[in-house]
């Protein structure tokens, strides 16, 4: 009994994967090594923008605590409070140098800095427009360093399953060239050639399934920050336009 169990043990492990890949071809094995690399840069890909959507967060709300609960807008940025990897922080911080380079005349943090700020003039509305581009301009680059990468593992979600498909074709042409050449067709020699070409197929499946869904979730937790940071564009320029621009002052050029 114990010696039954152990032969058909064995027939399984000779089937199935293992067994399709002891009869793969050369370029069956090298598009299985393609398939291979894929599936460590789209993983490598999904843990590194995993761990930065979760550490942005996390700073996010550091921050946004931060800032709200601070009644001088420019006190961070005085400050020189740094919340590194945090998204939000750069566009306030691109924000915050072009109002005070609007405002001051430079974006410089010294010892003279509040004095400096304390007698400041307001700035214009046309002024204050600036800051507001900078503001866009600073939402639009960190939108295009969060997608980052991203391409890459489209990329592998659309490419891996035809880079199997490939070889399962390659694997089949060959596989009725050996049985034309033979003379003969029957299932004992056609039965490992079509196992061999179809585990490219399977693995580029693998690979692509799990980077799909990785990809739909960091795609919409990414658009989702992108609008998170519009907001926050929006609510600043309110908070600046409050209190640092003055509406009935004579028109003032931009400084550029």
């Amino acid at each position: 009994m114990a010696n039954s169990s152990f032969y058909i043990l064995a027939a399984d492990q000779s089937g199935g994967l293992i067994y399709a890949f002891e009869h793969c071809t050369l370029p069956g094995k090298l598009v299985l090594l393609a398939l291979f690399f894929a599936s460590l840069l789209s993983w490598t890909v999904m843990w590194t923008k995993f761990r930065q959507l979760r550490r942005s967060q996390a700073r996010r709300e550091d921050f946004l605590s931060a800032f709200r609960g601070n009644r001088q807008p420019l006190n961070l940025y005085e400050a020189q409070e740094l919340f590194r990897g945090t998204p939000v922080f750069s566009v306030y911080q691109d924000g915050c140098e072009e109002l005070c380079l609007q405002m001051l005349g430079s974006a410089e943090v010294d010892e003279t800095f509040a004095a400096r700020l304390e007698t400041a003039v307001r700035i214009s509305p046309a002024q204050m427009g600036v800051v507001k581009s900078a503001l866009e301009r600073s939402v639009g680059e960190s939108a295009l360093a969060l997608e980052s990468r991203m391409v890459l593992l489209s990329t592998v979600v659309s490419g891996a399953p035809f880079l199997g498909l490939l070889g399962t074709v390659w694997g089949v042409m060959e596989t009725f060239g050996d049985v034309g050449q033979a003379g003969k067709a029957n299932l004992a020699t056609m039965a490992p050639g079509v196992s061999a070409a179809l585990i490219t197929t399977v693995m580029g499946l693998l690979v692509a399934i799990p980077a799909m869904f990785g990809h739909n979730y960091l795609i919409s937790s990414l658009r989702g920050m992108v609008v998170e940071l519009e907001l926050f564009a929006a609510e600043l320029a309110s908070v600046f336009e409050h209190k640092y621009v003055d509406h009935h002052a004579p028109r003032r050029e931009p400084t550029v």
